[in-house]
């Protein structure tokens, strides 16, 4: 259990106020992304992850403070044939985490497609983070922390290198985009769903949930 202030994830604490966030990921396939939420969500690390399948539906909260900020992690898949379907998953999130290889400069490339995207059709005040994943095989790296720095500075990113192998700086991350995010959505259901982008008139917002998947992962 986490001690107030401490910023880790899973704690349960007497808040006087709790936060909830949407939160997708994206980037190419095989960079880790899921590798990344399991890791934050559960501690663990697959070294055989399945691939996602369009998409892959977690949660997890982080303590700041007199805050319980929860995040409802939306993981997507990063093969082409499901680009089409990343703005069901983006619309109304709150925050994103674009997930590249450091050992592969095309993913690079691809995440910075993707935060373009973002930047031009997700909500005006998301906060985008950028995750050098794989960050345990330096000695094979191919993109410098340098250029992903200066990239991130530049567009407005966080920016962390992580890996989700030996834990380094995911909690970290997930830390600091809840330190960046408002805090006035509490658990009000309007409230909340309208972060979210969900309209409680529309007869099938309740059941949101029913279509999440478990686990998946590149």
């Amino acid at each position: 259990m986490a001690t107030r202030g401490s910023g880790r994830p899973n704690c349960m604490l007497p808040q006087t106020k709790i936060c909830q966030f949407k939160l997708v990921l994206l980037g190419d396939m095989a960079v880790g992304k899921s590798s990344l939420v399991l890791r934050f969500v559960k501690g663990q690390f697959d070294e055989f992850q399945e691939t996602t399948i369009g998409a892959a539906f977690l949660a997890q909260s982080v303590c700041l403070d007199d805050t319980t900020v929860k995040f409802e992690i939306w993981d997507t898949a990063g093969q082409e044939r499901y680009h089409s379907l990343a703005p069901m998953y983006y619309r109304g999130a709150q925050a994103a985490i674009v997930v590249f290889d450091i050992t592969k400069p095309e993913t690079f490339e691809r995440a910075k497609a993707w935060v373009k995207e973002l930047q031009r059709q997700a909500s005006p005040n998301i906060v985008i983070a950028l995750a050098g994943n794989k960050a345990d095989l330096a000695e094979k790296r191919l993109v410098e922390y340098e250029e992903a720095q200066t990239y991130s500075e530049d567009t407005g990113l966080l920016f962390m290198e992580t890996s989700a192998k030996t834990a380094m700086n995911v909690n970290d991350l997930f830390l600091a985009i809840a330190k960046k995010m408002p805090k006035t959505d509490t658990q009000n259901p309007t409230h909340a769903a309208r972060h979210r982008g969900v309209n409680l008139q529309d007869p099938d917002a309740h059941n949101t949930r029913s279509c999440c998947g478990g686990g998946g992962g590149n």
